[in-house]
């Protein structure tokens, strides 16, 4: 047992593969973490409803991940951030409820257009990033729902068994248009989860800052994890 803090990590209810590099695979971190599903919580009810009766359940699972004891709250859906004034309101440690967090930070830093890689474009609506304070950030969305392997396994739930290489390809097709229609990207934030371990493939064709909720929870577990510098030997 680790004596290390925990980050828990607020689950949709699903169950297929989640290879390294997905926030549900524990081997993706070098510090732990600790899980908490969210029964009836399906992709399509949270992405592709937006329904509103999931923000109880939602706080209660971040009530439940606090109580454990976890250092700091995260999720495993990037369309949580519909949520996330409410659910970082109900907890007393920090609470980051997308990858989309990043954005406004991202814009800044790079001061050109940020693209946007979601799992299904079409529900991405202008609430989503004024949750977050991104409602003026210029962005270019591009999104998986038309990809078969992508729309089979991870928004319809048909299978559990993930063709890994069928949905690399289908990344780079997407992320090959948006590079097309928008050669001036500065940058890109990976909105959903499952397309995470793609990060190395999507950098390699942009040649950009490629920004997702590893990269959003290895940052917050260093704030919480402060050490004394010491001088080298």
């Amino acid at each position: 047992m680790s004596d290390r803090p925990e980050i828990g990590v607020l689950c949709l209810d699903t169950s297929f593969d989640k290879i390294p590099g997905h926030i549900r695979n524990p081997d993706t971190f070098d510090f732990p973490v600790r899980y908490r599903v969210v029964e009836g919580a399906t992709p399509r009810r949270l992405v592709r409803e937006a329904d509103p009766t999931l923000l109880r359940p939602f706080v209660d699972a971040a009530r439940d991940l606090e109580a454990a004891g976890v250092a700091g709250i995260t999720g495993a859906c990037g369309f949580l951030v519909l949520f996330q004034a409410e659910l970082a309101a109900a907890v007393r440690v920090p609470l980051w409820s997308s990858s989309l967090v990043q954005l406004p930070m991202v814009h800044r830093m790079v001061g050109r257009p940020v693209g946007l890689l979601v799992a299904d474009e079409a529900a991405l609506t202008p609430r989503h990033l004024a949750a977050i304070g991104a409602a003026d950030v210029p962005v270019a969305v591009t999104g998986m729902a038309g990809q078969p392997e992508f729309r089979e396994v991870m928004l319809e739930g048909r299978r559990d068994a993930l063709d890994v290489e069928r949905l690399a390809a289908e990344v780079d097709e997407r992320v090959d248009a948006l590079a097309r229609a928008h050669p001036g990207l500065g940058a890109l934030v990976v909105e959903c989860t499952d397309l995470v371990p793609f990060a190395h493939r999507i950098q390699a064709r942009l040649g950009v800052p490629v920004f997702d909720i590893v990269t959003l929870t290895t940052m917050a577990y260093a704030s919480l994890t402060r050490r004394p510098y010491r001088p080298a030997v």
